[in-house]
C-alpha cells in the first residue's frame, strides 16, 4: 500500500450485471485498481446511499448489501468483505466539520452495489478498508462539490476517494444488452467530458441549464452528485482526465475520469 498522493476518481457503475460478465467496463475497472496502486482505504461516495444531511459509514465490518431485483441469481451469492474504515470515517467528520458542515457516523448498513461492485472489480482480494459517503440529493450539486473540497486533504494520506455514479442515467431508457445509444446521450456525454476535461466546475454544477440535455441525462441528481464530490476533492483547481468512454444496455454511460 503507498502514502502518496491518489487523484479523486468518478467511475459510473452501470448495471450490477458488470460484476459477473466480460465487457469493455469490466476490463477497465479491473485494470484500474493497478494502475492507481492500492490505497491506505477507501472512501466510497455511491448515489445508492441516500440521505437529507451527510453521513458517513462507522462499522468494522460492513455487509454487502444487494439492493436491487430482477438480476441474475449468481449476483446474490457475491459477497466484497473488505474490512471497514472507522478511523476514516472519524476522519471525514472532522474534515467537514471544519467547513461548517455537520456529519453523522452511523451503522446499520453496509456497502450498497454502487460501492462493492467497482470495489471488487478493482481491488478483489477486498483487503482495502473501505467506508461509504452518503449523498444528499435535496442539498443540490453546489453542496456536493463543497463537500468534495472538503475531503481533498484526504488524498495526500494515501486515501482514494472513489465517487460512483452514472455520467448519463435515465433508466427509462435502460436496455439490457441495447448497443443502440440516443442522440441526446452521446451528446451529454461529449458535453460532460469537455466540461470536466477543462474544470468547468460552474457549468457542472449548474449541469441541467449549461446542457440542453442535463434534464433527459439526469431526471434525478442522484447519481450525478458523486462527479461533483470527486471533482472537489480533485482540488480548488481541479481538471478531469478521461478515464474511460463508452455506453452499455442503451443509453447509460460508463464514462470514468480521475480529478487532480
Amino acid at each position: 500500500m503507498t502514502d502518496g498522493t491518489f487523484a479523486s476518481i468518478f467511475v459510473s457503475h452501470g448495471a450490477p450485471t458488470i460484476a459477473v460478465q466480460d465487457s469493455s467496463v469490466t476490463a477497465f475497472l479491473k485494470g484500474l485498481g493497478d494502475s492507481l496502486g492500492r490505497p491506505q482505504a477507501v472512501l466510497c461516495v455511491s448515489a445508492h446511499w441516500e440521505t437529507k444531511a451527510p453521513a458517513v459509514l462507522g462499522v468494522i465490518e460492513p455487509e454487502t448489501i444487494h439492493d436491487f431485483s430482477g438480476f441474475p441469481e449468481p449476483l446474490y451469492r457475491l459477497r466484497y468483505p473488505a474490512p471497514g474504515a472507522p478511523d476514516l470515517a472519524r476522519r471525514v467528520v472532522d474534515l467537514l466539520a471544519d467547513r461548517d458542515i455537520p456529519c453523522a457516523v452511523t451503522g446499520g448498513r453496509g456497502l450498497d452495489h454502487g460501492a462493492w461492485i467497482p470495489l471488487m472489480l478493482m481491488y478483489p482480494d477486498a483487503d482495502v478498508p473501505v467506508t461509504q459517503l452518503s449523498v444528499q440529493p435535496g442539498r443540490g450539486p453546489a453542496a456536493h462539490l463543497e463537500l468534495g473540497r472538503a475531503l481533498a486533504p484526504l488524498r495526500d494520506n494515501g486515501v482514494l476517494v472513489l465517487a460512483s455514479g452514472g455520467a448519463v442515467h435515465n433508466l427509462s431508457c435502460f436496455r439490457p444488452g441495447s448497443t443502440e445509444v440516443s442522440d441526446w446521450a452521446r451528446r451529454f456525454d461529449d458535453w460532460l467530458a469537455a466540461a470536466v476535461e477543462a474544470g468547468d466546475g460552474e457549468a457542472l454544477v449548474d449541469y441541467r441549464s449549461a446542457s440542453a440535455d442535463g434534464e433527459m441525462a439526469h431526471p434525478r441528481d442522484e447519481h450525478y452528485l458523486p462527479l461533483l464530490v470527486a471533482l472537489g476533492a480533485g482540488g480548488e483547481r481541479a481538471k478531469g482526465r478521461i478515464l474511460h468512454q463508452g455506453f452499455m444496455d442503451g443509453d447509460l454511460s460508463m464514462a470514468a475520469f480521475a480529478f487532480d
